[in-house]
């Protein structure tokens, strides 16, 4: 029974881990905000009325390309892998990852993504700002438009909360503040708007 229950606590600590990948960033450079800081007031309730709640089949994650305008962040999605990001340490650059437990963006629920807190990847996404448009486009030309809601600069790496897969379209972005697991998280999160033809 205690072998059990150690290889329950082992997985959830693995996958609270697959969540936050550390960047190899110096400490100069990580966001300057107090750990106290809470996070960010939440889109107003006349900007909420205009998001968007469908669901549609998944389009291949290969197939998808996620951009931040404002922040120059344009980057090539894939599935997240937790024996790959995790336990080889051997996270792919120069891509955004879906974790493999949520949902591909544009098929309602929350679509959490992460990448590297390295330039032309999610360093900045330190500069997000709420209002803030995310983009996420298919190869075939379909695109998903998001709107940043939540900036929560500094998440204790424990916190798996923000995997969870249900409740209202979402993307919840996520990047390292430091170069080791131990370092806080910093999480945005992006409301999908409506669209035309949803």
């Amino acid at each position: 029974m205690r072998a059990i229950g150690a290889v329950l606590v082992a997985g959830v600590a693995l996958v609270a881990m697959a969540i936050f990948v550390a960047a190899s960033v110096p400490p100069a450079m990580m966001p300057a905000v107090a750990a106290s800081t809470p996070p960010p007031a939440v889109a107003t309730a006349k900007s909420l009325a205009t998001l968007a709640v469908p669901t549609r089949s998944p389009i291949p994650i290969t197939q998808l390309r996620i951009t931040v305008p404002r922040l120059g962040i344009d980057l090539p999605m894939a599935l997240g892998d937790v024996e790959r990001d995790v336990r080889q340490g051997a996270t792919p650059e120069d891509v955004a990852l879906l974790f493999p437990t949520t949902n591909v963006p544009g098929t309602g629920g929350n679509s959490f993504i992460y990448a590297h807190a390295r330039n032309d990847m999610f360093l900045q996404l330190w500069n997000v700002k709420l209002g803030d448009r995310v983009r996420v486009t298919a190869t075939d030309g379909t695109r998903f438009d998001y709107v940043i809601t939540q900036i929560v600069p500094r998440v204790d790496p424990a916190d798996t909360s923000w995997l969870d897969p249900n409740g209202t379209e979402r993307l919840t972005l996520q990047t390292s503040t430091g170069p080791t697991g131990a370092q806080p998280r910093f999480i945005a999160v992006a409301q999908r708007l409506a669209q035309v033809g949803d």
